[in-house]
């Protein structure tokens, strides 16, 4: 039984996959594999376990002869084509677990840096450029009782409205498909629709789901929507904003700024974000604490186990369709 790793993991999880002796590992720990070289990797095993940027296309799965599970070491999958996958009797797997309180916390991270222009100042410092203390330099606005527009109100949009609303009493607002009535009585929040959010919010943070109706929901004319004082944290995924609008927007001075840990054309970044000192940029490390990375290599291994070696489906299962017993997944 032969499982292929596209990159490097934390040890833990592979520790475990090779107590199994009837397991070969085909672990690769370099440069992403091109589309070619994981067309030919993927001919002659049972499991494939990719990450995020691997595009796991219709043609990569019906170049897996043999494949029973793709087990994406990511709580995301739309990098994956399950509807091919599941056609062809494929599980596919995830690895939810710590990283909801990692991407929060990163959130929180990314908006008090952006506001209090912890980069700006980190670069004037580092260029020598600090010779006497300026009252005028770096100013930046105060979040306590600002309102907070949280797009998407899953478990990381309400974690981070956890650390908003207890830590600095910030008024928070949200907008999903669903009403969350227990975290709007926890959280004193408010559903509202996307423009009403729009209008409202002094920090509108991005934590939904990457799908047809939500790739570039914000563009240009939404943009013209936010205040112009307002700034944008996105740690879920790059083409909901439309970053040529974004760039645009910045420009005309639309909104205040931007933090983005997720890129439309990832890696690839639009230039002229690089240019922009209201811009702040980290390459998708929302979920890069020790604890979630090492619990999403533990859900990677026990997934595998359930497949290879327990014959039963994976326990943090996505497409459900292919059992008939309820199993442990995320919502």
């Amino acid at each position: 039984m032969k499982v292929l790793i596209t990159r490097k993991i934390p040890q833990s999880g592979i520790r475990v996959l090779q107590s199994h002796k009837d397991i070969e590992l085909d672990y690769r720990q370099g440069a992403p594999l091109s589309d070619a070289e994981l067309k030919e990797a993927i001919s002659d095993v049972d499991v494939l376990v990719p990450v995020i940027p691997d595009k796991i296309t219709k043609e990569v799965i019906e170049a897996g002869k043999n494949l029973k599970l793709i087990a994406t070491y990511s709580v995301g999958y739309d990098h994956i084509d399950i509807e091919t996958a599941t056609a062809k009797g494929i599980y596919v797997s995830n690895t939810p677990g710590d990283l909801t309180e990692a991407v929060a916390e990163h959130s929180l991270a990314m908006m008090m840096a952006l506001g209090r222009r912890i980069v700006e100042a980190d670069r004037f410092c580092r260029g020598k450029q600090y010779k006497y203390w300026d009252p005028m330099i770096f100013v930046g606005p105060k979040f306590m009782g600002k309102t907070l527009g949280l797009i998407g109100f899953g478990r990381i949009g309400q974690f981070f409205a956890r650390f908003a609303r207890n830590g600095l009493g910030m008024n928070i607002i949200y907008s999903d498909v669903s009403q969350k009535i227990e975290a709007e009585n926890l959280l004193d929040a408010k559903r509202v629709d996307l423009d009403t959010l729009l209008n409202e919010s002094d920090v509108i943070s991005i934590h939904c789901n990457l799908c047809e109706e939500t790739k570039h929901m914000i563009d240009y004319e939404e943009l013209k929507k936010m205040k112009p004082n307002a700034l944008i944290i996105n740690t879920a995924r790059g083409p909901i904003i439309d970053e040529r609008a974004l760039v645009t927007g910045l420009k005309e001075g639309l909104i205040a700024g931007v933090a983005l840990d997720v890129f439309e054309e990832e890696p690839k970044i639009h230039p002229d974000l690089m240019k922009m000192d209201n811009v702040v940029l980290t390459p998708h490390i929302g979920s890069a604490t020790w604890e979630a990375r090492i619990q999403m290599s533990n859900m990677v291994a026990e997934n595998v186990i359930d497949v290879l070696v327990d014959n039963k489906p994976p326990r943090y299962i996505v497409n459900k369709e292919l059992i008939k017993d309820s199993v442990k997944s995320i919502a």
